[in-house]
């Protein structure tokens, strides 16, 4: 170790080593004065040093976007590009953020950022964990099949004996071309002898049906022969039901935003149609181009019963990520919805149970 300080002979500081050596009094002063060596990759404490409950700020505000957006979905404007109705039509994947946000919580080691995605997860929960799968509500007194055949549906013969099989006591059909109607009308006969059939969209039942009549939801711009919906009286043991069949306007998303004007407008129709119907009892099939969730359909799901948000996803059929066909009733209850395996449509065959009220 180094001995006490002197001054030599010629006035310079020296410093006496133990064992006698003599070092310069400018070496020994900055030795004396160094400053600690500072590694200034971690100055002031670094991101890798951060308190897990630190870390993830930016993950933990994901979190809380897209429980938000879960919650308060009908809060998002629908005025400019549809984007409210967009994101409705497509609610139940917005649940897709948790697992990936959990993983990039884990990686990123925050505690914040984990406990932030309770959140959403529960929020998801709330509103699609009772879907999982479709949802059934009791015994049912009618099995009713709702399916988009498509007009370039090449083997009509082999989709009328698949919905057979559901054993359904109406199969409601749309985009029926005038060459695919007698092959459905043939098959389906035996099984379901009373049928009304007006443009492309068609219902076959085990019951008499009578005041078979056109059901008006054409919008406003749209050719003089679009004709799709026809509604008619089904003579039941339960007494007369009202029974429409729909097929609302396509939608379309383009550059421009989500095209859904003639959609909403024939929804309104539709429901007006709803609203004026005499008979207590009712029962709706039909492609409505709209899930329940989008407010886009509001004037006829806040007149009829559905499955809710039981997913039973029928389109497109190669790979369903939306229920756009549905079954609803009035003074009834929709007891349970499943899809049907597919046939040569792009839409996949619903069949749903009805239990009517007493």
């Amino acid at each position: 170790m180094w001995g006490v300080g002197r001054v030599g002979a010629d006035g310079r500081d020296r410093v006496e080593r133990a064992g006698g050596a003599v070092r310069s009094g400018a070496k020994t002063a900055a030795l004396r004065w160094r400053l600690p060596r500072v590694d200034w990759r971690y100055r002031g404490r670094g991101t890798r040093h951060r308190s897990p409950w630190a870390r993830g700020r930016v993950l933990a505000s994901l979190a809380v976007l897209t429980a938000g957006l879960l919650a308060f979905h009908s809060a998002v404007p629908n005025a400019v590009g549809r984007p409210g109705s967009l994101l409705e039509t497509f609610l139940p994947w917005l649940g897709l953020a948790v697992p990936l946000l959990l993983v990039a919580a884990v990686l990123r080691r925050s505690a914040l950022a984990l406990v932030a995605l309770l959140l959403p997860a529960a929020v998801w929960a709330h509103l699609f964990g009772g879907a999982l799968p479709a949802g059934d509500r009791g015994a049912h007194d009618i099995m009713a099949v709702q399916h988009n055949v498509s007009d370039e549906n090449a083997d009509p013969a082999g989709t009328a004996t698949a919905l057979i099989e559901a054993a359904p006591d109406f199969v409601a059909l749309q985009e029926l071309t005038p060459s695919a109607l007698p092959v459905y009308d043939e098959a389906l006969a035996a099984d379901f002898p009373f049928q009304a059939v007006v443009g492309t969209v068609g219902l076959w039942s085990r019951y008499p049906l009578s005041d078979v009549r056109p059901l008006d939801i054409k919008p406003e711009g749209i050719r003089e022969d679009w004709n799709r919906g026809v509604r008619s009286t089904a003579r039941t043991p339960w007494g007369d039901i009202a029974v429409y069949v729909a097929h609302l306007p396509s939608v379309r998303i383009r550059a421009s935003g989500f095209s859904t004007g003639w959609r909403d407008e024939s929804a309104v129709l539709l429901g007006d149609a709803i609203a004026a119907e005499k008979l207590d009892r009712m029962i709706l099939l039909g492609d409505l181009n709209s899930t329940v969730d989008d407010r886009g359909l509001a004037p006829v799901t806040s007149r009829m019963d559905s499955a809710g948000r039981a997913f039973a996803f029928s389109w497109p059929a190669a790979f369903p990520v939306s229920r756009i066909d549905h079954v609803m009733a009035r003074s009834a209850a929709v007891t349970s919805v499943r899809t049907l395996p597919a046939t040569g449509s792009d839409h996949l065959p619903i069949a749903a149970g009805i239990r009517l009220e007493r």
